[in-house]
């Protein structure tokens, strides 16, 4: 690592505008200033999670003009993907940060980075933060029958007329505490969300091939297989990233799986679980979802889901807060302070991200 002994590293950010000024705040553009030199250049190439950024040999020039220069460069939305020839062309590069890649750095590099050296961070789970609050909350409504009772009262129904609420499926599910939750990833949503269930009391059984065994000891937590974490539990909370092996992941066998009583949330991608399947286990009635995702989405107007009784539907908001748009910025500037520093950063892209993306077998963890 450059030492910078003699001069202020210079650290730059290249995307658009909308971008830079939704999550660059001026606290942590101070804190960052205070160590290094700060470089904004604006770019605006069409942005997407699931593609790397389109090839414009214009574009490309002035953004390598603009990192060779650079001891660290932040991407995100709009601009070029940090490849090689812009590694090579950039002496100094020892720091290649992404704010929002959806931990699959579609605009880094990655294998290209770790043969030179280059240290690569991705910020993405800054939005663990409010996603990991909403899954307890989607958790805490399918549990007691909230969304199926707000439906009847805002449409003018009386409810617990005659004290039905003894025989409410919220009443029969009542709490958290003390129940059995079932996790499908075990990210930073998923180990956000652990630690707003410590007061819960709850047993915990994983399904997450990526993480390292340890997790469950840290955490304690039981790993097991998917079909255990669909089956047993009492609230199973999809939390999986998609890629090519989870795309469908949950298809109508998994959803057969769930037991009589269950609540079903996802708040990660509605591409992971078979929509048609879940709807028809929706319609035997027993069972209810917490959904923040569809498939498809935006849900379409006459979609069966904005229908049933049991089905709670939000539209995508779990990550999305004010709060959290700064949150990218400043996570960044964390890694950036403590690698000027001589420490080690904490949100390093690795060969076991790349092999989650791609959605190959994991080795043996």
């Amino acid at each position: 690592m450059t030492t910078h002994n003699t001069s202020r590293p210079i650290v730059g950010i290249a995307c658009n505008r909308e971008t830079y000024d939704l999550d660059v705040g001026d606290v942590d553009r101070t804190r960052l200033e205070a160590v290094a030199e700060f470089r904004f250049e604006e770019f605006n190439l069409p942005t997407s999670w699931d593609e790397p950024p389109s090839l414009d040999a214009s574009v490309v020039a002035q953004f390598t003009a603009f990192a060779s220069g650079l001891d660290a460069i932040v991407v995100c939305h709009g601009s070029p993907r940090v490849t090689p020839e812009v590694m090579d062309a950039s002496p100094n590069l020892r720091f290649i940060g992404e704010l929002e890649g959806d931990r699959f750095a579609q605009r880094i590099d990655v294998e290209a980075a770790i043969q030179r050296g280059i240290r690569s961070i991705d910020t993405t789970q800054g939005s663990s933060y409010p996603v990991s609050e909403w899954a307890l909350a989607m958790m805490l409504i399918g549990l007691r029958n909230a969304g199926s009772l707000y439906r009847k009262l805002i449409d003018h129904q009386r409810v617990f007329e005659n004290d039905e609420r003894f025989t409410d499926p919220g009443f029969l599910r009542g709490e958290l505490t003390g129940k059995t939750v079932g996790m499908i990833g075990a990210g930073h949503i998923g180990r956000r969300l652990l630690e707003l269930l410590k007061p819960f009391s709850v047993n915990v059984l994983v399904h997450d091939p990526y993480v390292p065994r340890e997790i469950s000891d840290i955490y304690d937590v039981t790993m097991t297989s998917l079909d255990n974490v669909m089956s047993v539990p009492d609230v199973v909370v999809c939390l999986a990233p998609i890629t090519p092996a989870t795309r469908g992941m949950i298809g109508k066998r998994e959803i057969a799986l769930l037991k009589p009583g269950a609540v079903f949330v996802n708040v990660s991608r509605g591409a992971i679980v078979d929509s048609s399947a879940l709807i028809a286990r929706l319609q035997k009635g027993d069972i209810v979802a917490s959904l923040d995702v569809f498939e498809p989405e935006p849900i379409p107007i006459d979609s069966l889901i904005r229908d049933l009784p049991n089905a709670f539907i939000t539209p995508h908001i779990a990550g999305v807060t004010a709060a959290n748009s700064n949150r990218f910025f400043s996570l960044m500037v964390d890694e950036l302070l403590r690698f000027f520093d001589g420490h080690e950063t904490r949100y390093d892209l690795l060969p076991q991200t790349l092999a989650n993306r791609r959605g190959d077998t994991p080795a043996s963890r």
